[in-house]
């Protein structure tokens, strides 16, 4: 499904830029004389405006101002920065400049700056009744306003322009008077030069007089400060701060390692002592196992001593009996000497823990010691943290006076140091030639801006005529067949000559367009033939009457015809063959009154038989309907080989629509470049709703001289040139 919805999608739209050409091809005239029309009123206008001269003057902006002593900081400016240069090209435009050159030059009385009464002004004097309601302006208000609108007409006139990646900035007045253009221009940059030079120097003074008046404050600030500090050295007796903080911070040194000793120390003689109580004081066996016993030297050589004893009671008892003398001497000695090491063992315990006690003595004194020292640091502490807050005071103070000191001296030097912010490189002068109005400019301009706008309306039109002017039309707007094109008669003529354009020698190209016709409807009839012809239209005008009475021309050359006038409501076809209005005719025949015999007359000119509309009568659509016009129509169809049937107009009334089914084809008379598309498509679906047998359009009164410039008719060249050699 997809494939064949893309199969059956239209394709993409073709831009014909010959259609376009065309469009402006059958307007050139009017868009020329638009264009012409314009140019003379813009030349008119232009010779009417006053001419603009413009003076130039060129400034440059210092960007590093002579001073006598650099004192940036007190003006506040910066020029090494942009904004400085943007600054100054704001302060030229600025108001403050226009108001100082409208009175140094008086431009207020100057003629090109006195307000001239417009229409305006003028309607209001004329019609006093249309400021009745407004309210009255006091003299001083009028003076203002008058003032403001000097001021922005000034300012207009004036341009700021700088030179690029320069210090030049040029300075544009636009004027009608040139002298006066380049006396602004000057002006303009005399004033800047003033203004600048003016404000420096009240920046300097007042920086001055300022400066003097805070140097007597930050004096007082300082005395006082240097008076205080004094006063905290003498009443704390302070020599060398730092010294004494310094002393202080070595003792509490020393004394923190003193006490980190002693607690080490006692912690380990109170380790002793517990294990000693843990084992008991009278157990030397397990006491005089424990390494601070074991190490000490004193026990270590009575020992000593016990081991030899030891030894010599085990070599004697070898050799003697238990009860030898030398043996019993020996033993004496060995129990001496355990004695006396026992006795070493007691006095060790007693003298560590003696210690133990002399060690917390001397810690508790220590530590008393590290508090009385902790105090008078931060008694120290305090005092320097004050004389430091004095001592900066003091130095904070001695700064800005110093600092204010400066500044104002060197405001004094540079306050009769004036170098200007600006010179001339080049003054104005008065201009030669006026920059404006450009009028061969504005002329061509607006020829060419007429020229577009006349072809955009010319594509404004087009788009909004929805006439049919074409074949291509008829087949692209209407989706119906093109059977011709009916040429437009030039000049007006009588009914009766119009009629019978198809015998005269001047028209060889309408002859041809209706034989063209007769042609397209015989190959139509090949497969069914059409013996009975209905020729309608849209619209009254459309020349219906004229293509049927032509085309009965055309086809009475190959067969008989009946030209039959069917429109009852405004009948034509008798008029047009010059029959008088009392001649019977179809209405007669329809109404009974009349044979049909005596309703048809014979055209010796044409060849044709003709039935006229006849009597008018009340009644046309009901006798139309009447069951007579077929059995009419059947009886004609054995007489005639075609019959032409002129209906009226579809969109009028509903006639045409009757007379439709009866016969074997309806063709549809469009008149070119005239009747609507929309009006056309609703008549042809009204006779297809009407089971009708459309067979194609007619398109009728074509100017060939316009329709050439569609590019579908040259071939009608050939026709004309043919009827010109004869």
């Amino acid at each position: 499904m997809a494939i064949s919805a893309e199969n059956n999608a239209a394709p993409d739209e073709v831009i014909d830029l010959r259609k376009y050409f065309m469009v402006i091809n059958r307007s050139k005239w009017r868009i020329l004389l638009l264009a012409i029309l314009v140019s003379a009123l813009t030349i008119f206008v232009v010779l009417n405006m006053k001419q603009i001269y413009s003076s130039k003057a060129t400034l440059l902006i210092e960007s590093q101002q002579a001073k006598a002593v650099k004192i940036d900081e007190v003006y506040g400016i910066n020029s090494a920065q942009q904004e400085y240069y943007l600054t100054q090209f704001e302060i030229l435009k600025s108001r403050t400049i226009a108001e100082s050159v409208i009175d140094r030059l008086q431009l207020a009385s100057h003629p090109e700056f006195v307000g001239q009464p417009g229409l305006l002004d003028d309607l209001r004097t004329l019609l006093p009744f249309l400021t009745a309601g407004t309210q009255q302006i006091s003299a001083e208000g009028q003076a203002a306003r008058d003032r403001e609108k000097l001021v922005q007409a000034f300012i207009e006139r004036l341009s700021i322009e700088p030179v690029r990646k320069t210090q030049l900035v040029s300075i544009v007045f636009e004027a009608q008077d040139p002298k006066l253009a380049a006396e602004v221009a000057n002006a303009i940059g005399e004033a800047y030069i003033d203004g600048q030079l003016a404000a420096k120097m009240g920046i300097t003074q007042k920086a001055s007089s300022w400066l003097g008046g805070r140097l007597g404050e930050l004096r007082l600030k300082l005395d006082q400060s240097e008076q205080s500090l004094q006063e905290f050295r003498l009443r704390e007796g302070l020599v060398d701060v730092a010294g004494v903080r310094s002393l202080g911070s070595q003792e509490l040194e020393r004394l923190g390692e003193q006490i980190t000793q002693a607690r080490s120390k006692k912690a380990q003689i109170d380790s002793f002592v517990r294990v000693v109580k843990q084992y008991g004081i009278d157990q030397i066996e397990k006491l005089e196992t424990l390494p601070e016993i074991t190490a000490h030297p004193g026990v270590q050589s009575v020992k000593m001593e016990a081991v030899s004893a030891e030894r010599k009671v085990s070599e004697l008892s070898k050799i003697y009996g238990p009860k030898h003398p030398k043996l019993l001497a020996a033993k004496s000695e060995l129990a001496s000497v355990q004695d006396n090491l026992r006795e070493q063992i007691r006095k060790l315990l007693s003298g560590i823990t003696n210690e133990a006690d002399t060690l917390s003595q001397s810690l508790s004194a220590l530590e008393s010691e590290m508090q009385r020292a902790k105090g008078q640091y931060q008694d120290l502490s305090g005092k320097e943290a004050e004389y430091q807050r004095l001592q900066r005071e003091v130095e904070t103070n001695r700064q800005l006076f110093d600092t204010f000191m400066a500044r104002q001296k060197e405001t004094e030097v540079t306050g009769d140091f004036n170098s200007a912010v600006a010179r001339f490189t080049d003054r104005a002068m008065p201009a030669v030639d006026p920059i404006k109005p450009k009028r061969k400019l504005i002329v061509i301009l607006a020829f060419v801006a007429a020229i577009g706008f006349g072809i955009i309306v010319a594509f404004v039109m087009e788009s909004l005529n929805d006439t049919i002017k074409t074949t291509q039309e008829v087949e692209a707007v209407l989706q119906q067949r093109a059977l011709g094109v009916v040429p437009k008669i030039a000049g007006k003529q009588q009914l009766v000559t119009l009629n019978r354009t198809f015998f005269s020698t001047d028209a060889r190209l309408f002859s041809e367009s209706i034989r063209s016709i007769r042609t397209s409807l015989s190959l139509l009839g090949l497969d069914r033939p059409i013996q009975v012809l209905a020729v309608t239209s849209s619209i009254p005008e459309e020349g219906k009457s004229t293509v049927s009475s032509n085309l009965s021309f055309a086809c009475r050359q190959l067969e008989t015809v009946l030209l039959i006038d069917a429109d009852m409501r405004k009948p034509t076809i008798a008029k047009r063959f010059g029959l008088p209005a009392f001649q019977p005719g179809l209405a007669n025949y329809l109404a009974e009154t009349e044979t049909l015999d005596d309703c048809i007359v014979h055209d010796e000119q044409s060849g044709i038989d003709i039935m006229p509309a006849g009597t008018i009568p009340l009644n046309p659509l009901e006798l139309l309907s009447s069951p007579r016009v077929a059995t009419l129509l059947a009886e004609l169809r054995g007489r005639y080989q075609k019959i032409i049937i002129d209906t009226p107009p579809v969109h009028a009334v509903s006639d045409a629509l009757v007379l439709s089914r009866l016969s074997d084809s309806v063709v549809m008379v469009v008149k070119a470049d005239h009747t609507r598309s929309g009006l056309v498509q609703l008549s042809l679906s009204k006779l297809v709703n009407a089971h009708a047998r459309v067979v194609g359009v007619v398109l009728n009164d074509l100017d060939l001289k316009n329709a050439e410039r569609y590019g579908s008719y040259g071939y009608y060249q050939y026709y004309a040139q043919s009827s010109e050699s004869t």
